[in-house]
């Protein structure tokens, strides 16, 4: 079964992407980018679903470090977001995101895009 680590500040936005992922893929929660970068020393994840607005770090500062660390920067990271604008999009892009998913997410849809970009 293939890990993703969701990292997000919200307890009920882990909740949700828990729920729609149980059966599917092994999950591992995180509240913060900090928490992440413990727990990825230890264990490598398939895919990483990154908030971008959280306190301290958000994820545009996380995604890059990951792909300033040659042990990190292939991991793939989809980016879910409360404040979806093109212009952030566009940018989480070119830094190496694959997606944007925006919150609230259906868990359908976020299934989807994950298997789309890693499998299942």
């Amino acid at each position: 079964m293939k890990t993703i680590f969701i990292v997000d500040d919200s307890d009920s936005n882990i909740i949700l992407a828990k729920n729609a992922l149980e059966g599917v893929y092994e999950t591992y929660a995180m509240p913060s980018a900090a928490r992440m970068f413990k727990i990825v020393e230890k264990i490598t994840p398939d895919l990483i679903l990154l908030d971008v607005d959280m306190p301290e770090m958000d994820g545009f500062e996380a995604l890059q470090m990951l792909k300033a660390n040659e042990k990190f920067k292939s991991i793939p990271v989809i980016f879910l977001t409360g404040k979806y604008d093109k212009e952030s999009e566009k940018s989480g892009l070119e830094m190496g995101a694959l997606d944007f998913i925006q919150k609230p997410f259906s868990a359908p849809d976020l299934i989807e895009r994950i298997r789309r970009h890693i499998g299942s």
